[in-house]
C-alpha cells in the first residue's frame, strides 16, 4: 500500500524541475535563496513616475528600461527571468494592501435583488417552535380565493410550507403547482420550465433540492485551491432533474505577435478567447431521484445535512466527494482575520471581493479538521447561501489502516493516508482516503457584475496571461456618489443640441471613478482573489490621452497599476501600465516595464446556463 502511495507521489508533476514561462508573472528560480517561504514584504521606497505612452496624442518619447534581455514576444524587460522582479521600478501601492479598510468590501443590505441572511440569524435559528395566537379563527380564509394566492405568492417557500400544515383550506392553497413552479423557476435563471421530471409536482422537485437550489440561482462560483483556483458555473438540467456545476475553461484561438506601430519596441499579443464548459467531469451534481430518501414527507420533513455525499455520473477516476454547507462567520471576525497577510486568514472570498458575508476557508491541501465547530452550521438558518464547501479524496479500497504518511503534490501535502470506515462517499465501502482536501466556494453578487449605464465595464472577463494561459477575472467598478455638472465642470455649448448636450453629460460620469480587475482564477504568481490591475480613475485625474495610431486609435487610455510577482506570491509589487478602454467588451493593458500589451474580453455567463 505504501508502495502504490509512493508512486502516486512520484509520478506527481514538481513545479520546481519544471519551470513555467509566464506572462505577467516570474517562473522559479532554482538557485534563488534568502527570502522567507511565506509573503515577502517589499520595502518602502519612492515610487517611479510614470513613463508617457507613445500612443496617445501630445506624449512624449517612451523611456523604458530595456537593459535586462527581452525574449522575442516582450519589447521591454522579459518577465520570464525571476530576477528581473528586482528591476522592475513599482509605484505606489496605497490602499491596495490588506490593511486596506476600502479593501474588506462589504455589500449593504440596502440592494432589493437579493434576501440576504438575518442579521441576527443565529438567534433565529435557536428558535424551534413557532408561538400560536390564542384566537383560533382564521381571517385569511375570509378573503377570496385569489387574493389568498397573491398573498401566499410573497411568502419564501419554508414559511409556504408551514402554511399548508395548518388546516385543509390552506392546504389546498400552499400546495398547488401555481406557486412551486415560481418557487422553482426564480432558483433556475436561464430556463424556461416545462416540467417537473422525475418528480410528479414542482413542491416535490423543490424538496428534492432543498436546500441547495441556491447553487443554480446565482450561476458563478470561484473556490481557494492552490493559488489557481477554479471557476464553476452550476445550472438546472430539466431533462434530468439534476443541478450541476462544471469549471469554465478559457484557450486562445490566436498566437500571434505584432509589433506596436507607435513603438517598434512594443509587441501586442493576440487574443482571441474561446470560453467552455468542461462537460466531461462535473464538479458537483446532485439528481431528484438520489434525495428522495432524505424527503419523504416535504420540506418540513427534510432532516438538516450540513455534510451529503455526491454521486456523480460515470466517475471512474476513484474520486469522491461530499457537499459541504458553509455558515458565514460574524463581520467583526472576518474583518479581524483579514488584516493578516496572504492569505487572510484563510477567509473567503478574500478582501478584494466585494461579498454579503463571508466565511471560513481550509488552507490548500487540509481536510476539515482544519475547521473550528462554529464554522459549520447545525441548523438551517445558520447557513450561507452565499458559499458552500466540497470535500474530496480518491479511495483505494479495502487494505489495512497505514500509518500518518507525508508527501508532495499539486496541493502542497497529502496529509495522510487513512482507513475510514465511516462516510465513504455514500457508497457503502470501507476504503482508504489519499489526498483529502476541503475546497470553499463562494459566489458573486450579481450587483458586481452586472454591467449599468454609468458602470458599463462591470463583469466577468477572461484575460490574456501569456505563458499561464487564459484567466477569468472580476471587473468591479464601485458606486460613487452622484454628482453635478457644476462639480464635473460641464457646461452646455451655446450651439450644442440636446443629443450632443446628453451624451457629453453621459460620457463625463461613465469616464469617472475607479475599476478594480479582481482574479477569479490566478497562476503561481499572482493568485485567484488578487487585483491584477487598478485604474484609479477613469476620468480627468487618470486620464493619459487618446490613442492615434491602429490599432487603438481613438481608444481613451488612463493611468493602470498592473500587479506582478516572485512565484509564490512573494515579493509582490504594483509596477506602471496603461489601461485602454477599447470598448464596453474589450479592454487592453499595456505592461509599461515589459514592453507588451495584451487584452481581456467580456464573458457571456448566460451563454452556459442551458443544457
Amino acid at each position: 500500500l505504501v508502495g502504490t502511495a509512493l508512486c502516486i507521489v512520484l509520478a506527481l508533476p514538481s513545479s520546481s524541475d519544471d519551470p513555467i514561462h509566464l506572462g505577467i508573472g516570474f517562473p522559479r528560480h532554482p538557485t534563488r535563496s534568502g527570502h522567507p517561504k511565506g509573503m515577502g514584504t517589499p520595502g518602502k521606497m519612492e515610487p517611479t513616475p510614470p513613463s508617457p505612452s507613445p500612443s496617445v496624442a501630445g506624449s512624449n518619447e517612451p523611456t523604458h528600461d530595456t537593459a535586462s534581455a527581452a525574449s522575442s514576444n516582450y519589447g521591454g524587460i522579459d518577465p520570464e527571468v525571476e530576477e528581473n522582479l528586482y528591476i522592475l521600478p513599482y509605484v505606489s501601492d496605497e490602499g491596495l494592501r490588506s490593511d486596506a479598510t476600502d479593501r474588506r468590501k462589504i455589500i449593504g443590505s440596502s440592494q432589493d435583488d437579493y434576501y440576504p441572511l438575518p442579521a441576527d440569524f443565529s438567534a433565529a435559528a435557536s428558535a424551534e417552535t413557532h408561538s400560536l395566537s390564542p384566537d383560533t379563527s382564521c381571517r385569511l380564509l375570509s378573503l377570496p380565493s385569489e387574493l389568498i394566492d397573491a398573498i401566499l405568492a410573497y411568502l419564501p417557500p419554508c414559511d409556504l410550507a408551514i402554511v399548508s400544515e395548518t388546516c385543509r383550506s390552506l392546504q389546498a392553497h400552499a400546495t398547488s403547482d401555481v406557486h412551486w413552479y415560481q418557487r422553482v423557476q426564480a432558483n433556475v435563471p436561464g430556463t424556461k420550465l416545462e416540467t417537473p421530471y422525475p418528480c410528479r409536482t414542482y413542491r416535490e422537485l423543490y424538496a428534492a433540492h432543498d436546500p441547495r437550489w441556491f447553487l443554480p440561482k446565482y450561476k458563478i462560483w470561484f473556490c481557494d485551491r492552490d493559488l489557481m483556483g477554479k471557476m464553476i458555473v452550476v445550472r438546472y438540467d430539466q431533462r434530468r432533474g439534476c443541478i450541476e456545476g462544471y469549471q469554465l475553461l478559457a484557450v486562445s484561438n490566436r498566437t500571434t505577435y505584432q509589433h506596436w506601430p507607435a513603438d517598434n519596441s512594443v509587441i501586442i499579443h493576440a487574443f482571441e478567447p474561446r470560453v467552455k464548459l468542461h462537460l466531461d467531469k462535473p464538479v458537483l451534481q446532485f439528481h431528484a431521484n438520489s434525495l428522495e430518501d432524505n424527503d419523504s414527507t416535504g420540506i418540513l420533513g427534510n432532516r438538516f445535512l450540513p455534510e451529503i455525499p455526491m454521486v456523480i455520473d460515470d466517475r471512474s477516476d476513484a474520486m469522491f466527494s461530499n457537499f459541504l454547507m458553509a455558515r458565514p462567520l460574524d463581520p467583526a471576525i472576518a474583518t479581524s482575520r483579514m488584516e493578516a497577510p496572504f492569505p487572510y486568514g484563510n477567509v473567503w472570498p478574500p478582501p478584494a471581493i466585494p461579498a454579503r458575508h463571508r466565511v471560513a476557508g481550509v488552507a490548500s491541501g487540509l481536510d476539515g479538521d482544519d475547521l473550528a465547530p462554529g464554522d459549520l452550521p447545525t441548523r438551517r438558518a445558520e447557513a450561507s447561501d452565499q458559499a458552500f464547501r466540497i470535500r474530496q479524496w480518491m479511495e483505494m479500497a479495502g487494505g489495512p489502516t497505514p500509518g500518518l504518511f507525508l508527501g508532495a503534490g499539486p496541493v502542497g501535502l497529502i496529509q495522510a493516508i487513512q482507513a475510514n470506515m465511516g462516510m465513504v462517499g455514500g457508497r457503502g465501502v470501507p476504503g482508504v482516503h489519499i489526498g483529502e482536501e476541503v475546497v470553499t466556494y463562494s459566489t458573486l453578487d450579481p450587483v458586481v457584475y452586472t454591467p449599468t449605464p454609468l458602470k458599463p465595464w462591470r463583469g466577468i472577463w477572461v484575460g490574456d496571461y501569456s505563458g499561464h494561459g487564459c484567466e477569468f477575472l472580476l471587473i468591479n467598478q464601485p458606486d460613487e456618489e452622484e454628482v453635478s455638472d457644476e462639480e464635473l465642470g460641464l457646461i452646455r455649448g451655446v450651439d450644442e443640441s440636446e443629443d450632443e448636450w446628453a451624451k457629453r453629460r453621459t460620457d463625463a460620469r461613465v469616464h469617472r471613478g475607479r475599476l478594480e480587475a479582481i482574479k477569479l482564477t490566478g497562476d503561481p504568481n499572482v493568485p485567484r482573489g488578487e487585483y491584477t490591475f487598478v485604474a484609479d480613475d477613469l476620468g480627468e485625474a487618470g486620464f493619459v490621452g487618446l490613442a492615434q495610431e491602429p490599432p487603438f486609435q481613438g481608444t481613451r487610455v488612463v493611468k493602470s497599476k498592473g500587479h506582478v510577482a516572485g512565484t509564490g506570491f512573494l515579493d509582490d509589487k504594483y509596477i506602471e501600465s496603461q489601461l485602454m478602454l477599447i470598448s464596453h467588451d474589450r479592454l487592453a493593458q499595456y505592461w509599461v516595464g515589459f514592453g507588451h500589451i495584451s487584452f481581456f474580453e467580456r464573458v457571456n455567463i448566460e451563454e452556459f446556463m442551458s443544457p
